[in-house]
C-alpha cells in the first residue's frame, strides 16, 4: 500500500521557495527519487500563500519511508530545514489501490 505524505514548508522572504531550490539544485531531489521505494518527490508553490512550498512525497510502503529516515540525506534535509528556518505542516495518505471510482471519471478530462 503506497503512502503519501504532503509537506507543506512554510517560511519568510522567499526562505520555502529558497530550500526548494537548493534541494533540487544540489542533487538532493535526485538521489532521494533514486532510492529503492520513492513513486514520487515534488515541489509546488502555493498561489494562496507565496511563503508556502507543498512537497509530495510518495513511497511504496513504510518500510521504504523507513529506509529514506535512516539515510545520510535526511541529516542533509535537516539542516536546510534549519538554515532557511522553516516549519512543517504534515498530511499523510495511504492509497487503497482501487483507483479512481466509476462515479469520479466523469468529472475527469483527459
Amino acid at each position: 500500500m503506497a503512502v503519501t505524505v504532503n509537506i507543506y514548508y512554510t517560511g519568510v522572504n522567499g526562505n520555502a521557495g529558497r530550500f526548494a531550490k537548493e534541494m533540487l539544485e544540489s542533487g538532493v531531489v535526485k538521489d532521494i527519487r533514486a532510492e529503492d521505494g520513492n513513486l514520487r518527490y515534488e515541489y509546488f508553490y502555493s498561489l494562496e500563500d507565496p511563503e508556502t512550498v507543498l512537497l509530495i512525497d510518495s513511497w511504496r510502503d513504510q518500510q521504504a519511508i523507513d529506509a529514506h529516515h535512516a539515510s545520510p540525506m535526511m541529516q542533509r534535509i535537516m539542516e536546510l530545514r534549519e538554515k532557511y528556518d522553516l516549519h512543517m505542516r504534515v498530511e499523510r495518505y495511504q492509497s487503497d489501490d482501487a483507483g479512481v471510482p466509476e462515479t469520479d471519471r466523469a468529472f475527469i478530462r483527459s
